[in-house]
């Protein structure tokens, strides 16, 4: 059996197991006594819920929060249990100690959804990096023939890589070592777990690994889900959370983006504002002109009723010759007068219009007046915005940044620590790629997750665990067709149901 052949049998298995989970009740509601929140990272929500008797909740699976406070119904994600509580992580609150709701579980979805990414990896192999994943084949599938695995021991080293050992504190030391090794290199690295609580444990030893080699673990290493656990091996589990990172990420991607925001605003407001200034001052300066002009023609007509009078005051010394002359032009004694009259009513017009315009120079300068820090503030924003590219450039920072890209924040993680049942149904692995896979237990993860995960390794798979969980599953292998790590999908929660849960 190949590859792809094994994909497509544990995703009809899966399908068959979504059947059995419908029959057996695991999607009924659970009316929940208690649930009390334990705290909150970005916009994720840790709940420690109390279950009641006969009850449980599959890890990894989805769930859906009908609360009975009046809040809106959210979504969720079984975590595990501990403390004798099961862990939840939602994506909203709803309260902080609440009573008596009701939680939904999708475990027929969540079977769908890996049943489908393993469909996807058999009829698109090209999408995938399946070549790591081909050298999990003879310890997933035994020959149908011979009932024997096949050959192991034809498998380069360098591609995969395991390490069994009953001492847990030697085995994640080996762990920590070989991905300080890779993290040197700088690979991208998938570290697995079967269970939320002993990837806590996981992540933890190597943080503390990435410490000791002085590299900067809470950088390069991050906890795909909320942790369970506050702290282990001297490492606070919640520096290295990737809902924490996000949300330290995106603070300060805010904070740049108000700032931003601000200036831009003010800009936009300044804008007009100096615009009107600009328009005003040219009416101010076409007025003050037509003052200057008005003020011009104001000064030579005094001068010409400055000269009549001189004329009149001086008549008598004038000599015959000039009477006469000006009598010839119409200017004689009698008619200087007139002239004075018609002079004076003229400056009185220019006057009036001088008046006008002054008045109008009045209203004009406070709205012409640019205020002494404005012009500064305009020029200093406009510089700034100018150097990112303009208004328009702008709108579309401020608009490309309203949401948090998921996707986009972990492809640029180099080492992600998740379960391998998130991998194989979280939508966020699909397009995520990775070097190397360090997968620790491997022999208590089912093989369709196993394969999901490989399904997203380009170089090497190193698998590690208890020896004496290998042995048992090794001895389960003689007995059947087609080896399954270490059971059937689900086969530990259905066998272990005090009775039958039949849907509502």
């Amino acid at each position: 059996m190949n590859l792809l052949e094994l994909l497509s049998y544990y995703a009809d298995h899966l399908q068959d197991d979504r059947e059995r989970s419908m029959t057996q009740g695991l999607d009924a509601p659970i009316e929940i006594p208690q649930a009390r929140r334990l705290h909150t990272i970005g916009s994720l929500h840790l709940y420690a819920v109390q279950m009641p008797e006969g009850r449980h909740l599959i890890p990894d699976v989805p769930i859906t929060i009908l609360p009975s406070n009046d809040c809106e119904p959210t979504e969720g994600v079984v975590l595990g249990q501990y403390n004798g509580e099961i862990l939840i992580q939602t994506l909203d609150t709803f309260g902080e100690t609440v009573h008596h709701f009701t939680i939904v579980p999708d475990t027929s979805g969540f079977l769908e959804t890996a049943s489908a990414r393993l469909r996807d990896m058999a009829s698109k192999p090209e999408s995938f990096s399946l070549g790591p994943a081909e050298r999990l084949v003879p310890w997933l599938a035994p020959s149908e023939a011979t009932g024997v695995v096949h050959d192991r021991n034809s498998i380069a080293a360098s591609v995969l890589t395991t390490h069994w050992s009953d001492d847990e504190a030697e085995r994640l030391t080996r762990l920590g070592a070989i991905l300080v090794e890779h993290a040197r290199l700088n690979k991208r690295v998938l570290l697995i777990s079967p269970d939320h609580e002993s990837l806590d444990h996981l992540a933890g030893s190597i943080a503390k690994a990435l410490r000791n080699a002085a590299l900067p673990y809470k950088s390069l290493l991050t906890r795909y889900e909320l942790p369970m656990l506050q702290a282990t091996h001297g490492i606070d589990l919640h520096e290295i959370g990737f809902e924490a990172h996000m949300n330290q990420f995106y603070a300060k991607a805010n904070s740049h983006k108000v700032a931003l925001r601000k200036k831009y605003d003010r800009f936009r407001e300044l804008t007009p504002i100096l615009a009107y200034k600009r328009d005003k001052l040219k009416d101010l300066n076409e007025v003050k002109l037509l003052e200057w002009r008005l003020l011009t023609s104001l000064s030579e007509w005094q001068e010409k009723v400055k000269s009549l009078d001189k004329t009149v005051a001086d008549y008598e010394a004038i000599p015959i010759w000039k009477r006469l002359a000006m009598q010839a032009a119409g200017k004689n004694v009698e008619t200087l007068s007139e002239y004075r009259i018609i002079y004076e009513q003229k400056i009185q017009d220019i006057m009036k219009e001088v008046e006008i315009a002054q008045q109008r120079i009045r209203e004009l300068v406070p709205e012409a007046t640019i205020p002494k820090d404005m012009r500064p503030e305009y020029d200093e924003l406009k510089e700034d915005i100018t150097k990112l590219g303009g208004t328009k450039k702008i709108r579309e920072m401020l608009a490309a940044g309203e949401g948090t890209n998921r996707q986009a924040f972990i492809q640029n993680k180099r080492i992600v620590v998740t379960t391998a049942n998130r991998v194989l149904t979280d939508p966020i692995f699909k397009r995520v790629r990775f070097d190397v896979a360090i997968i620790d237990n491997a022999p208590r993860i089912p093989a369709p997750c196993l394969l999901g995960a490989s399904g997203l390794i380009r170089e090497r798979i190193i698998l590690s665990g208890n020896s004496q969980d290998l042995e048992a599953w090794q001895m389960s292998e003689t007995t059947q067709t087609l080896g399954k790590w270490p059971q059937e999908w689900l086969a530990h929660y259905l066998k272990t149901t005090p009775q039958p849960i039949h849907s509502a």
